[in-house]
């Protein structure tokens, strides 16, 4: 595991708020003229009034609900410009539309069932997670409830497959059975997820076929619809999707580091949030493996934690900071920050070798070297 994490890895940057960044390798120097935050901001602008006019068909309150979630209104009811997420989702949709040689709108449709899927998975993880807090701002079923919570994200799903077949093409039977598949992959890393939390030990290779499937699997599939869409085959979708898939795990990677040593400010998560949660993600992972005395110190203490499994979360409100700030400094010294950051490096560079299976627009695929770029290189 380390031999293979540590191929080529360049030194992790420090913000100087102490958290790691991770590095990249270089990409192709035609991609460094790329604007992501413009090809984020039109993923985003394409596929809003979609979306918007999406959530509108939901019976009250959802539609309100679903528009809080969304930061469209505020808890009051009035109009908010929250922050709606990075929208790297989207954005991707639609560059794969461009991928097929079609016409970015044509991605459209495939960007918002993509992003109605994500945020049903948002709604719900909130609420099994115990999470108050996301985009800086208290979560639905915080504000709303539970059920509310529960059934709006329920609605979203079912408003993801009626965007996408109400088109009434072949094409749309396609990507709706890629997003189907990608769903039920989403839901079965939830659930692996979940399961992990009270398992004394998860291996490395678990971990990442969970996160393969709970954040890999909806990325692959926003990476090839808009393709579908577009007429694309088989052959150059599947491709599309690998991309997506490594893409998806490297973004993950990037996550549980934050999760653990991101920003609150940033992230809008509290600190330590992943510890909070008993989360079994690639850092702790990566650390339980790596034998030696701060890894067997960190087992012993998640053994403790894993004896009381009928806990949740909240039952760690009686812990210190700086328990949490031990447990972190352990998984580090460990290796654990490490080598996730070099796992996001390796699975980027996987990513971007899948893009050589398609036959593309140059313009296009710098378009999606950048973005696989961003994903690794970010603080929130």
């Amino acid at each position: 595991m380390s031999a293979r994490a540590a191929e080529g890895a360049p030194p992790n940057p420090v913000t100087p708020r102490g958290e790691i960044v991770p590095t990249v390798p270089p990409a192709e120097k035609a991609a460094d003229a790329v604007n992501v935050t413009a090809l984020l901001e039109r993923g985003r602008t394409l596929a809003t009034p979609v979306l918007r006019a999406a959530v509108e068909r939901l019976a009250p309150p959802m539609d309100t609900v679903a528009a809080y979630h969304f930061g469209w209104i505020d808890a009051a009811g009035n109009q908010a410009a929250g922050d709606g997420g990075k929208a790297v989702r989207p954005a991707l949709a639609v560059m794969s539309a461009e991928a097929a040689g079609a016409d970015p709108e044509v991605g459209v449709p495939g960007a918002v069932a993509v992003e109605l899927v994500h945020n049903f998975s948002l709604l719900h993880d909130d609420l099994m997670d115990g999470d108050e807090q996301r985009r800086h701002r208290d979560t639905v079923w915080k504000v709303h409830g539970p059920a509310q919570a529960i059934l709006v994200g329920d609605a979203l799903f079912a408003l993801a497959n009626e965007v996408l077949l109400e088109l009434g093409t072949v094409e749309a039977g396609r990507a709706t059975r890629r997003l189907t598949t990608a769903s039920r992959a989403l839901i079965d890393g939830q659930a692996q997820d979940i399961s992990y939390e009270h398992r004394e030990r998860v291996t490395v290779d678990e971990c990442l076929e969970m996160e393969g499937n709970k954040t890999g699997a909806l990325l692959a599939c926003a990476c090839s619809i808009g393709a579908v869409l577009g007429g694309a085959d088989d052959r150059t979708a599947d491709a599309l999707e690998r991309y997506g898939y490594h893409l998806g795990l490297a973004f993950q990677a990037v996550d549980d580091l934050l999760g653990i040593w991101g920003d609150p400010e940033s992230t809008g998560k509290q600190t330590w949030s992943d510890l909070r949660q008993r989360k079994k993600s690639l850092p702790v992972v990566a650390a339980l493996a790596a034998g030696g005395p701060a890894s067997e110190k960190l087992g012993a203490i998640l053994a403790a934690d894993a004896k009381t499994a009928d806990l949740r979360p909240a039952d760690f409100e009686d812990f210190s900071e700086e328990e949490f700030a031990s447990r972190a400094a352990l998984i580090e010294e460990a290796g654990g920050r490490t080598w996730t950051a070099d796992e996001a490096r390796r699975q980027h560079a996987i990513a971007v070798r899948a893009l050589d299976e398609v036959r593309m627009p140059t313009r296009v695929r710098e378009q999606f070297v950048a973005l696989a770029d961003f994903v690794v290189v970010r603080t929130r």
